[in-house]
């Protein structure tokens, strides 16, 4: 047994286990020389990745340090948390015990106590997080460095000499990472953007940022001209025909595709709704070209000035939209709904449908509010409205009854048109909570009949806020005075709902809806039904827009095959999907995680612009966020601008995070608080809007 062997084997038994090279040449009474070889082979070890070493030089597995494998998340101060993959709480990552790791890394992290209990050190990066950066790109005489514009990865690229494709010094570029010297990334530079600074550069650079692809490999978009050619009318075995009835569509004026129609009658004491989806699985067929790009980009992406499309445009503009008119493939949902807005019948099937009119959300909303003009424009819609109308009102009742949390919470709506920016005020219409009730009526059915058919499937799932959040959230309301008696360990949808319903002509119920909101999970997709807590829906799935993400185009796939199934093949069908459903939920969610997240930062980009040309305009707005370094502050149409610390009243401040509170000797900010701004200056490196504080309410 060779002397490495050895020392490997009476560590990874226990003997030496978690002891310095000091120490185990203390217990093996070596002497000076030997002392110095074992410290060789260990470290040899180390290198081979066949032991690991903590910041106190011990050396051991990564079960006898009780490591657990996650992602390093860095903050730009410096420190960082670890997320294990196992579901474990979070470890704090000081800077001192981040070892060669950084932002994104994929590692081994085991949690050595301190203060908290909480800390971590990192033992070993096990995958980088980062096979490319987007940065600023500077040049001297001998080599390059990109400076990341992600403030959270805090190494600058090393550029050698010849790498750099003739990039200038202060331009946006990409750089390829090639290789490591310890924590230094090194790399080339592959793609250069544009100027630092321009608009449509950092709007390319975020892009970029966040792996977002702009075009299709051209296999995808042959196969997809191809499928484009095809005769819908060619394609009615086994579908109901359905051109004959009174579908329509309902989107806004800016929609970029079209995926959902809707049909709705009153017949006796019932009402027969119809909700119609583009059979984008018909022409996308799985582990071909299209399928294996939408599995990868996992949804659209919708930026002011563009969309990065899941599928090629000819789909996802020409054979799969419901565009007026034509005749499109669907997968339709048939439901008979009562008047207390139970479903007492429902049903899918394969369909075509010929969309009679493209109608939108404005358009809609006067037919209800009983337009005359339009109601002479669209006279076969007159009693389709009526009927479409008292129906969204029958299920908004009954989703209250059952305890449907409806969030005070509104959406930024930029709007870029002939190299202009504009952010209207919010606007909620009938006509919207009408498509989204019918929408929400047909993924609950489909999800239901699935379950009841035992099916592997991509569930949309929403869990029960954790106790430590619903607990902060009891305290938060305590605070400023709303008598709350849920049980933290065990809150319901209802008890939401209930809360926010005793508020409705409270001042506070906006401020309420948004801490309520902080309080609660995120939304996910999951191969195992954990029902939809803010929607109070025991069986939830995305099944009503397969042409811009990929779990609904993955559902309607199981369903048609589920369908077409006898019962002696059904087995073989779930066979088929069993493993895969798990796959497209993780892939979907992280995709959905990472669009959202390119859409924010695009979207401040845009607003930081809209609001350059407002500087030393004055507004009332309402803090929306309190933290430790200054107030953000928002507007009437959702823009959010951050007040500094520094530019608040001269006071000795406290943040209570728990309590959403400033508070200072004088003066106290709280979330939800009227206040009067200026707009002072906008940075563009950071993407924030900064107000100046002229008044505020007590």
């Amino acid at each position: 047994m060779t002397a490495k062997h050895s020392v490997l084997t009476n560590i990874q038994n226990g003997t030496f286990a978690l002891n310095t090279d000091e120490e185990i040449a203390r217990k093996l009474r070596l002497g000076k020389r030997e002392s110095a070889a074992l410290r060789d082979i260990l470290h040899a070890l180390v290198r081979e990745g066949e032991l690991l070493m903590d910041s106190r030089f011990r050396f051991g597995t990564a079960e006898q340090f009780g490591a657990m494998r996650g992602v390093l998340s860095c903050n730009e101060r410096g420190f960082g948390f670890f997320v294990p993959e196992n579901g474990a709480p979070d470890l704090f990552i000081p800077h001192r015990s981040m070892k060669n790791a950084l932002h994104g890394d994929t590692v081994l992290a085991f949690c050595v106590g301190g203060r908290n209990g909480d800390e971590g050190e990192v033992l070993a990066v096990l995958e980088r997080g980062y096979g490319e950066l987007v940065g600023t790109y500077h040049h001297d005489r001998r080599a390059g460095r990109l400076c990341p514009d992600d403030r959270r990865f805090d190494a600058d690229v090393v550029i050698p000499a010849g790498k750099h494709k003739r990039c200038p010094t202060g331009a946006k570029a990409v750089a390829r990472i090639t290789s490591y010297d310890g924590r230094i990334p090194v790399g080339e530079i592959v793609e250069v953007l544009g100027t630092s600074g321009d608009f449509f550069t950092e709007e390319l650079a975020l892009i970029r940022a966040h792996g977002l692809r702009e075009e299709f490999p051209a296999e995808a978009v042959r196969e997809a001209e191809k499928q484009a050619l095809r005769d819908p009318a060619a394609d009615l075995k086994g579908r109901k025909d359905l051109r004959g009835e009174l579908i329509i569509t309902v989107d806004g004026e800016d929609t970029r595709d079209i995926d959902d129609a809707i049909s709705v009658r009153k017949k006796g004491s019932c009402f027969e709704l119809g909700v119609h989806i583009a059979d984008v699985s018909h022409y996308v067929a799985r582990n071909r070209a299209c399928d294996q790009e939408a599995f990868r980009r996992g949804t659209s992406v919708y930026f002011p000035d563009r969309v990065l499309p899941m599928l090629p445009p000819a789909l996802s503009n020409g054979i799969c939209s419901l565009n007026e008119g034509a005749d499109r493939l669907t997968l339709s949902c048939f439901m008979t709904v009562d008047l207390s807005g139970k479903v007492v019948k429902k049903r899918v099937a394969p369909s075509i449908i010929r969309s009679r009119h493209r109608m939108t959300y404005t358009e809609m909303t006067k037919l209800i509010e009983r337009d005359a003009a339009l109601e002479a424009k669209y006279p076969d819609l007159i009693g389709f409205v009526a009927d479409a109308a008292e129906l969204t009102e029958i299920l908004k009742r009954a989703r209250e009854r059952r305890g449907g949390v409806e969030l005070d919470v509104k959406e930024t709506a930029i709007r870029y048109e002939n190299g202009e920016i504009s952010i209207p005020e919010y606007e909620r219409t009938v006509s919207h909570e009408m498509i989204e009730e019918f929408m929400i009526l047909a993924n609950e059915s489909v999800a239901s009949l699935m379950a009841e058919k035992e099916m592997p499937f991509v569930y949309r799932v929403h869990e029960r806020p954790s106790e430590e959040k619903a607990s902060g959230f009891l305290t938060f309301l305590k605070e400023i005075g709303i008598p709350a008696k849920f049980d933290a360990r065990k809150v319901s949808p209802k008890d939401y709902r209930d809360l926010l319903f005793s508020l409705q002509s409270s001042p506070l119920s906006s401020l309420v809806s948004r801490v309520m909101l902080r309080s609660m999970q995120k939304a996910r997709y999951s191969h195992e039904n954990c029902g939809h807590f803010g929607l109070a829906s025991d069986c939830y799935c995305h099944f009503t827009s397969p042409i811009r993400r990929y779990p609904d185009l993955c559902v309607h796939r199981i369903i048609k095959d589920a369908l077409s199934a006898g019962a002696d093949s059904l087995g073989r069908v779930r066979e088929t999907y069993e493993n895969f459903v798990e796959e497209a939920s993780l892939r979907s969610s992280a995709c959905e995680k990472n669009a959202a997240d390119a859409e924010r930062e695009v979207d401040a980009l845009y607003i930081a612009a809209y609001m350059q040309k407002k500087i030393g305009e004055e507004y009332d707005a309402t803090v929306s966020g309190v933290t430790g370094f200054g107030l953000f502050a928002e507007l009437a149409n959702t823009v959010e601008g951050f007040i500094p610390l520094e530019m608040l009243p001269d006071d000795s401040y406290d943040f209570l995070d728990d309590r959403f509170l400033l508070r200072g000797t004088k003066n106290t900010f709280r979330l939800g608080q009227r206040v009067r701004v200026k707009v002072v200056g906008v940075d563009f490196g950071t993407r924030r809007v900064q107000f100046g504080l002229l008044s505020f309410g007590r």
